[in-house]
C-alpha cells in the first residue's frame, strides 16, 4: 500500500499527519537578525515556506566511527576506528565529494505545470523507502516517521513510496 492509497482508506488519519508535518517542519523557523551565512540561511528558508515550497539543511561530511572497548581479561582501554561515516546528499565516498559538493538546503518546490512549460524538463523531487522484500506496513514508530515524510513528499507533488522491487516504482 502506498501513501495515496492508505490516504484514500484512512483520509482523518491522513490529514491529522499532514498537519503534524506540516507544524512539525515550520515551527522552528524563526528570523535570525545579522550577516551571517546562518542568518541569511534562516531568511531564505522561512522565504522559501512563505511561498508554499519546502527547505531542509543538507548537512554533509564525514566522521570517523569510533568505538571505546575494553579488554575484559586486563582492564586496557583501546579505542577501535571503523570505516568513515558519511552524511549528506551526494557524499557516497570521497572521490565523489572532492568533485561536487551538494548544496546547504534541499528544497521542495511545488511547480504548476503552466502552457509554455509543456515540453520542457523539470526535476521532480522524489523519495523512496526501501524495505525488505514481503513488508507490509505496520505503521509503527519509524514506519509512521517515514510515511509522514514520504506523505509530505507526494502532497507537494513529489514521487514518494515505499518499495521492495524495482516494478514497484
Amino acid at each position: 500500500m502506498n501513501y495515496n492509497e492508505w490516504a484514500a482508506r484512512f483520509p482523518e488519519a491522513a490529514a491529522s499527519l499532514e498537519n503534524d508535518v506540516i507544524v512539525a517542519t515550520d515551527s522552528h523557523l524563526s528570523t535570525t537578525p545579522g550577516d551571517s551565512e546562518a542568518a541569511r540561511q534562516q531568511d531564505i528558508r522561512i522565504s522559501i515556506a512563505s511561498q508554499g515550497g519546502f527547505a531542509w539543511r543538507n548537512n554533509v561530511g564525514a566522521t570517523k566511527a569510533k568505538e571505546p572497548c575494553q579488554c575484559p581479561a586486563c582492564g586496557f582501554r583501546f579505542t577501535l576506528e571503523r570505516q568513515p561515516i558519511r552524511y549528506g546528499v551526494a557524499n557516497e565516498s570521497a572521490q565523489l565529494n572532492e568533485r561536487m559538493k551538494s548544496s546547504d538546503l534541499i528544497l521542495a518546490i511545488p511547480r504548476l505545470i503552466t502552457p509554455e512549460m509543456v515540453g520542457t524538463t523539470i526535476a521532480q523531487f522524489g523519495s523512496v523507502e526501501t524495505k525488505r522484500r514481503g513488508w507490509q506496513f505496520s505503521g509503527k514508530d519509524q514506519e509512521a516517521g517515514q510515511m509522514a515524510w514520504l506523505s509530505l513528499v507526494a502532497k507537494i507533488g513529489g514521487f514518494a513510496r515505499f518499495a521492495s522491487e524495482p516494478f514497484e516504482l
